[in-house]
């Protein structure tokens, strides 16, 4: 059976989190090597390393360092060239907004999650940088949206080579104990237990001007990063961008194929036409989305049943527990507990 990704993201992102540990004079080296991270691998080209993965290696580093707020030094840290070709187009844009942009558009080429995508959304005003839930939050996840929200401010003010203060930032988790550190930081209000992971950049900071903007380089970056961008997006068939689609969707209840229309701009018997035409149903498509993703969050994560259960839109813990039995032949702990002995992590 073919594994289903939880989702990846580029090995640049391991530079900063280096940064961040010999900042507090410690070697990252010891800590990289065992993640299979030497320099070789950092090296190699469109490299990545998978969001469980990443999320195992940030968790160890904080561990490492002993500072729950490592992630926000990360994301502080983090500089264009690390998230590769995207950023170093956003470093050619001629604005903040612009750069903003490209940063968010571009996002697949050095990030993608199942759980959804970040998103520009700009009004009269000014604009939000949206970053996609990733809840239920824990040990493991929170330092991503620290590092993501900081990295974003971070970059941005390399390229207007002056600060970028956002207005507001909102992050879904609760209040940790080292919620000062995120005052000092963004320079702003910060809201906690909030509906999203966003930060707030007024008129004025996204007009912000790039002194190092060349215009044909940027134009010429953009074209290298529209067709990269397309080649990684590229599916094959319904089925794969049903599949796409579902991950985010089903947080919390189960959707409905009327849902998946409209997201796919189909009337709902188009939709069930097509399908049928490929030989499928939606409910097979839910049924194996479902069955996969529970292998994946049971193999590669550290998340309980119950958030697995929630995460794949099932109605009780025990209904999952029941369809996991059905699908595998094993509970949801045997099937980790099995994993984990052919797969240390």
């Amino acid at each position: 059976m073919m594994r289903v990704r939880l989702g990846d993201l580029s090995v640049g992102f391991v530079h900063s989190l280096s940064a961040a540990l010999r900042e507090k004079q410690l070697d990252p080296q010891p800590l990289l090597e065992a993640y299979g991270l030497d320099a070789a691998r950092l090296a190699e080209p469109r490299a990545r390393l998978s969001i469980p993965r990443y999320m195992r290696l940030g968790h160890a580093a904080i561990q490492l360092a002993g500072e729950p707020a490592l992630g926000l030094e990360m994301g502080r840290l983090q500089t264009p060239p690390h998230v590769g070709l995207a950023g170093v187009a956003a470093a050619q844009a001629p604005t903040v907004r612009e750069a903003a942009r490209a940063l968010i558009r571009f996002e697949p080429l050095y990030a993608s999650n199942y759980r959804g995508s970040s998103a520009f959304e700009e009004d009269a005003t000014g604009a939000w940088l949206r970053f996609y839930s990733i809840s239920p939050y824990n040990a493991y996840n929170r330092f991503v949206v620290d590092t993501v929200l900081a990295s974003w401010i971070s970059q941005l003010s390399a390229i207007a080579a002056q600060p970028v203060r956002p207005t507001l930032v909102r992050i879904e988790f609760d209040e940790p104990d080292h919620a000062p550190r995120y005052d000092a930081l963004f320079s702003c209000p910060v809201e906690f237990a909030a509906a999203g992971n966003q930060l707030r950049l007024d008129k004025t900071m996204l007009a912000l001007r790039n002194p190092e903007h060349c215009p044909g380089t940027w134009h010429h970056l953009l074209e290298l990063c529209e067709a990269e961008l397309e080649q990684r997006t590229r599916t094959r068939s319904l089925r794969e961008r049903m599949t796409q689609l579902l991950g985010p969707l089903l947080k919390g209840h189960e959707p409905d194929l009327p849902q998946l229309a409209e997201r796919l701009k189909l009337p709902a018997w188009t939709l069930r036409r097509k399908l049928a035409e490929e030989g499928t149903s939606y409910r097979e498509i839910l049924n194996d989305t479902r069955r996969d993703l529970a292998m994946a969050y049971i193999r590669d994560t550290e998340s309980a049943f119950g958030e697995i259960a929630w995460l794949l839109g099932f109605s009780s813990a025990e209904a999952f527990q029941r369809a996991f039995k059905r699908w595998s032949g094993q509970t949801p702990g045997e099937y980790r507990r099995a994993q984990r002995r052919i797969e240390p992590s």
